[in-house]
């Protein structure tokens, strides 16, 4: 199968839920500065919601980037993926109208969970139809950043009941983590590149 679909549709619906979340941000009907004030959260909570869809963008961009050969397995569990990121604008509206309560902030990290399950879930079903020595498996088999987001979010979304705002602290930590892609595979591919242009 042709992978380059796979990414055109993927990529399509990046740029939707994206886009989604900046209409749900409502201009004030006042013009003046301090209108904006009440805004600053909800403001915030989309700023953390769009560093997340372009962390997992890029880091989407690089793994299809290393793959040589997609299966149908892969394009379903690509979709899996894609359904709970698009999940996000929904969550991310609710932690807004709710003004960051126990609910909304858990229900938040539940969705964040889900996507990194899920995106690991790619890799896994990726690195079954390519061989032991493919860029892909020997760079991220290993899954160090998705096991540790995966337990920071099982940490974070009871302590959403207690204290919300740290549970959104470790939500922005674990967004730092992923802020810049797997270095070795961006180094390694970069070294492709070059090689293929030669």
């Amino acid at each position: 199968m042709n992978k380059s679909r796979l990414e055109a549709f993927s990529d399509g619906l990046f740029a939707v839920v994206i886009t989604i979340m900046v209409l749900e941000l409502d201009a004030p009907s006042d013009v003046t500065l301090s209108s904006l004030v009440p805004l600053i959260p909800i403001f915030l909570s989309y700023v953390l919601s769009f560093i997340y869809g372009s962390i997992f963008w890029i880091n989407h961009h690089h793994l299809l980037a290393a793959t040589r050969r997609v299966s149908s397995g892969v394009l379903w569990a690509n979709l899996n993926f894609l359904f709970w990121l698009s999940l996000i604008p929904f969550f991310t509206s609710w932690v807004d109208e709710n003004h960051v309560s126990s609910i909304p902030v858990a229900a938040y990290g539940l969705s964040l969970f889900m996507v990194v399950a899920s995106y690991r879930l790619l890799e896994q079903v990726l690195f079954k139809i390519h061989d032991a020595d493919a860029l892909l498996v020997r760079i991220l088999r290993p899954g160090r950043r998705e096991k540790l987001s995966m337990w920071a979010f099982l940490v974070a979304i009871p302590l959403a009941f207690v204290h919300p705002f740290v549970s959104l602290g470790i939500y922005i930590f674990i967004a730092a983590i992923w802020f810049m892609p797997e270095r070795a595979l961006e180094r390694a591919l970069a070294r492709r590149d070059i090689c293929d242009v030669r």
